[in-house]
């Protein structure tokens, strides 16, 4: 089987920000996976920080793994991977010179771009999961990622979550973070076009959509004529995998047939509820 180069990759997926079309990404979360996407004609794979969490660790998505954990299931897709993969980098595992480590060690990797969010992670001590760092500090993750990068394909997305911010901070955080020279923006949490459109007036460049099947954000033309080149509505194929493996095993073992969804079964098996419980009572916090 030909191989493609990771620098080859990257250049494919500098294609697609570059096209005028909007492209959906396979939920890559092994190198089986990658390499199903690849044969099925998937344009782009991403890797999930979420799932990296239930992959590696059965742990739920609290900032729980660590960046040499998520590198390693990272170069086991990029050893086989013939098609563009965008890692999902949380926020680059600490400050702007983790940062800095995080981009030598993904693009070492075979990562086609990574995402770089906002978002204060590991949630600090009496403070919510959802609260973001300054616009300065984010800034300057996003000079740092560009400055450790040795390969200039490699693309260089930053994240913010517009669920959480009034519709003017997140233009301001937007237009700071492609000042500062990111390659792409992507954005979570965002409602429907309207407020798409409010965003998207002061970006000349690319946008990611982290969308999660929201019904109001289905038009794929508009979503393209907006400059939004990549959606992610989830990782689906991911959640199927746990749901076949629990029905094979519980056929095997002819257990009695429950009838839990594939996200129920996640939640089930990856007991956050301790983890919610330990947050509460270590680090003052009530989600």
């Amino acid at each position: 089987m030909q191989r493609t180069s990771h620098h080859d990759l990257r250049r494919a997926f500098r294609a697609l920000l570059a096209s005028d079309a909007c492209y959906h990404t396979a939920s890559v979360f092994d190198p089986m996976s990658a390499r199903i996407a690849g044969d099925l004609g998937f344009e782009v794979g991403i890797l999930g920080g979420s799932v990296a969490s239930l992959q590696v660790l059965a742990a739920p998505d609290f900032a729980l793994i660590s960046l040499s954990e998520f590198v390693e299931q990272a170069t086991r897709i990029g050893r086989v991977s013939r098609l563009p993969v965008i890692a999902d980098a949380d926020h680059g595992y600490g400050n702007a010179l983790n940062v800095m480590r995080t981009v030598v060690e993904l693009e070492r990797a075979g990562i086609s771009a990574l995402t770089l969010e906002d978002t204060l992670l590991p949630a600090q001590f009496g403070r919510k999961s959802t609260d973001l760092i300054s616009v300065e500090e984010g800034v300057g993750k996003i000079r740092a990622a560009l400055e450790a990068r040795v390969d200039a394909a490699l693309a260089i997305i930053a994240r913010t979550h517009a669920g959480v911010l009034p519709v003017d901070e997140v233009i301001r955080r937007t237009q700071a973070y492609q000042a500062a020279g990111a390659d792409g923006i992507c954005i979570v949490g965002v409602e429907d076009f309207e407020h798409l459109q409010q965003i998207a007036e002061g970006l000349s460049i690319p946008l990611m959509l982290v969308t999660y099947g929201n019904p109001k954000l289905r038009d794929n033309a508009r979503l393209a004529s907006l400059g939004v080149r990549i959606v992610v509505n989830g990782h689906a194929a991911y959640f199927a995998a746990i749901k076949a493996t629990y029905d094979c095993l519980r056929e095997q073992r002819q257990a009695v047939a429950n009838e839990l969804s594939a996200s129920e079964l996640a939640h089930k098996y990856t007991q956050p509820e301790d983890y919610l419980i330990w947050a509460e009572e270590f680090m003052n916090v009530k989600e």
